[in-house]
């Protein structure tokens, strides 16, 4: 699965076991695809690069928009239904209330 936002195409994984929800992309160099998780939370705890992170709504459209965010963070909002991990520097020209796609 790939997701599409404004024309940059991405690698997708689902975080939709147990194992794949409590690691991530913890302890990961070299970070080329984007991680989905079903929650409005998300730290960077034993993280080795610096990501990227959007926050959306049910219908993928982006209400929060983190870049470089380092180790050792907790992000926390409302009213958010899907967290997305990408690699660094990945979001530049990524507006509010942008639609992420997916593809399959």
């Amino acid at each position: 699965m790939k997701v599409a936002i404004n024309e940059k195409v991405i690698n997708l994984e689902l975080a939709d076991t147990f194992w794949k929800k409590l690691k991530g992309f913890m302890g990961k160099t070299n970070i080329s695809s984007c991680m989905r998780f079903k929650t409005n939370s998300i730290h960077t705890f034993f993280m080795k690069e610096k990501i990227d992170i959007l926050m959306t709504d049910k219908n993928n459209t982006i209400l929060y928009i983190f870049q470089n965010v380092p180790k050792n963070k907790v992000i926390i909002k409302k009213n958010v239904y899907y967290t997305y991990e990408f690699p660094a520097n990945f979001l530049k020209k990524i507006k509010l209330k942008d639609k992420l796609l997916l593809l399959p």
